[in-house]
């Protein structure tokens, strides 16, 4: 029987601690560009995301105002702004809010838009879609319940 050859062994070990080493470090590497890159990106928060008009008499016009903040590194850009109804509509101050800033979200539900037979509780939704990576869309939920109108 043979004996191995000592310095062939070292060798590989030698050769096998070199690729471990690059492997380590090349992986090291790509892990902190890609947290480095993830961190420069926008997100969106809002202050809400569901809330109720309570009684509204048909015919009346409600409104709130919602927060959209960019607590992200890079500006938020939002594409759309679009209601579920024809009943509702929603405005928002600027497209593109820089990190760390805000815009107001005005959503407005006419409840006579339907005709005077609407009554009842209505659920509606708004939908922002921007460029946030991770929350592209999000929905901003409310419902209302819609009285009739009365009559003297």
């Amino acid at each position: 029987m043979t004996q191995p050859d000592p310095r062939a062994t070292a060798r590989a070990q030698t050769h096998l601690r070199f690729w471990n080493a690059l492997v380590f470090f090349i992986t090291l590497g790509l892990v902190v560009m890609l947290t480095a890159c993830a961190g420069n990106q926008p997100r969106i928060n809002l202050d809400t995301r569901e809330f109720d008009f309570g009684n509204v008499t048909n015919g009346e016009t409600v409104s709130r105002e919602v927060a959209v903040r960019n607590t992200g590194q890079d500006d938020l850009v939002v594409e759309t702004v679009t209601t579920t109804c024809s009943c509702t509509s929603a405005t928002l101050e600027r497209m593109t809010i820089p990190p760390g800033g805000k815009a107001i979200l005005r959503i407005d539900f006419d409840s006579g838009t339907h005709g005077p037979e609407l009554k009842g509780q209505v659920m509606r939704q708004v939908i922002i879609i921007s460029n946030d990576p991770e929350n592209p869309e999000v929905t901003v939920q409310f419902i209302a319940n819609v009285l009739p109108l009365e009559t003297p």
